[in-house]
Parts: C-alpha cells; structure tokens; sequence
C-alpha cells in the first residue's frame, strides 16, 4: 500500500474554504492522502460552510478552526494555499513541502453584499463546488507535482 501524502490545506482563517477543501479531501480522496487545514489566525467554523458541506453529503461541524503554528513540527508534503493572503503570509516549511497556490474565492466577504439569504448562501455553494472540483483532481496534481 502506497504512503498517503500529509496535505495542509492553508487559508486566513480557517473557517470556510479550507475546512471544506479539509472535508472534501476526507471522504473523496482519503485513501491518497492525509488531509488537514489550517489559517494564518483561527476564527471559528463558518455556519454558513457546515450548512452547504452538509447539502453536499459531508458533515464538517466537528472540524474545528486551527492555526498553522498548532503543527509545529509537522512534515507536510505540500501546502495548498486557498487564497491570496495566506499564500503571501505562507509560514516557512521544510524544504521537503512543496507550496502550491490555488485561489477560491471568499464565500463571507461576497456573502456580505448578498441582498438576501438565497444569494448569500449561492456564494457558498459555488465556492463549495468549485473546491470539490479541485480536490477531485488533486491525486493527478499532485502526482504531476512530484
């Protein structure tokens, strides 16, 4: 059986993106890798992420929010920064962790303008279904990456 890769999934406040890309990863490419988030500062799990998660199958209410230094010590083989402040302000990793960036939008700051609850929460879902996709084709990735 081949080693599963330890992928931190980074973003600012580890409340939205990452913890999905985190649950994402868990239930669709688990047995390829091992999958963790973690922000810049932690702010809590979005309600907003659990409810659109859970339209989708996957239950992230028991993930909690993190900071990166809570892995002090921890040999990743990549970090995925999930937006642009996390990859400008990426902690220094062994030589070993190969970063790589992939951007996704903010799901509250767009929410924040939303005229009402329904286009709020469409926010959401397409970031949601925008990180499926992409967790969906990180085996080749980062097969490619290696």
């Amino acid at each position: 059986m081949a080693k599963r890769l330890k992928v931190l999934f980074l973003c600012t406040g580890n409340s939205c993106r990452s913890q999905m890309a985190e649950g994402f990863a868990r239930r669709l490419i688990g047995n390829t890798v091992t999958p963790l988030s973690a922000g810049i500062e932690a702010k809590g799990i979005d309600p907003y992420a659990v409810q659109v998660m859970k339209e989708a199958g996957i239950d992230i209410s028991d993930q909690h929010s993190k900071t990166v230094g809570e892995f002090t010590g921890v040999e990743f083989d990549y970090c995925i920064t999930l937006c642009g402040h996390a990859e400008e302000n990426c902690p220094v990793f062994p030589a070993k962790t190969k970063i790589i960036h992939r951007g996704f939008d903010d799901p509250p700051k767009l929410a924040a303008n939303a005229k009402n609850e329904e286009e709020k929460i469409s926010h959401y879902r397409r970031v949601r279904d925008e990180i499926r996709k992409y967790i969906e084709t990180l085996p080749v990735t980062l097969k490619n990456k290696s």
